[in-house]
């Protein structure tokens, strides 16, 4: 599936897809990666490590800050996969490359292929922004 690349990036992990935006300011522990807003349907489930789809980051531009700090405690998603163009999460995985050397990936899909990544399925963004569904 080809994409537009926000920030160039490898990532891989399981599809954690998420309905609904989410704020990582307020709704994304750092430390845990865990999704805290006790309003979004996902929360409980930890965004750490997958392959986190949404539509878009929900919220204040204080959620690159807490991208920015996941990232700083190993808890950021393995890559970030929107059905729009968020600049904010964009920002904070920029700075976590530019600061740490390392960042999640943050790509946008076309509508149809976004709406037709599973839930749970194995998944690997590559640099060129390329998203693969393992199987």
């Amino acid at each position: 599936m080809r994409s537009l690349v926000l920030v160039a990036g490898n990532g891989a992990g399981s599809v954690l897809r998420l309905e609904d935006p989410l704020s990582f300011w307020g709704g994304v522990d750092p430390p845990t990666g865990r999704i805290i807003d006790r309003r979004h349907p996902n929360c409980g489930d930890s965004v750490s490590g997958r392959i986190l789809v949404m539509p878009y980051g929900r919220g204040s531009s204080s959620s690159s800050s807490i991208l920015l700090e996941g990232v700083r405690l190993g808890a950021a998603p393995a890559a970030i996969v929107l059905r729009e163009v968020d600049g904010i999460l964009a920002l904070g995985a920029a700075v976590a490359r530019e600061l740490y050397e390392q960042s999640p990936p943050v790509v946008v899909l076309p509508p149809a292929d976004w709406k037709a990544v599973p839930e749970g399925a194995e998944a690997s963004v590559d640099v060129s922004g390329r998203l693969r569904i393992a199987g």
